[in-house]
């Protein structure tokens, strides 16, 4: 079964990055990426861009919005996914236990509907 974590964290306690050039990972996260992989049950997963770089479309009305920045002001904003194969809900719980992102923030745990062959 797939699972999503998606990694909350506060913004603005976080050191400033630039957003032109690419980014380091600490050695948290790539023991982290390691583990998932040597397990085989990383399937995707990345860091996101600040927020300010963010656009919202939203419907309103029945005419379509394009909004810069997040729409809902939050105290955490996501800062970065991992989609895994886990056998069950136990197996997701314990990697997403083992992530670095619950050092600062908050790590959501959501199961992938499964596609339908």
């Amino acid at each position: 079964m797939q699972y999503m974590l998606l990694i909350h964290m506060d913004e603005n306690a976080m050191p400033p990055a630039s957003t032109d050039e690419p980014y380091a990972m600490n050695e948290s996260y790539l023991a982290y990426n390691a583990a998932l992989k040597k397990a085989g049950a990383w399937i995707a997963g990345d860091r996101l861009k600040p927020t300010s770089l963010a656009t919202t479309v939203r419907m309103r009305d029945g005419k379509t919005e394009v909004l810069d920045g997040p729409f809902a002001e939050t105290k955490e904003q996501l800062g970065g996914y991992y989609i895994i194969e886990a056998k069950d809900l136990d197996d997701a719980l314990g990697w997403a236990r083992k992530c670095p992102g619950t050092a600062f923030g908050t790590v959501e745990l959501r199961p992938i509907w499964a596609k339908q062959d």
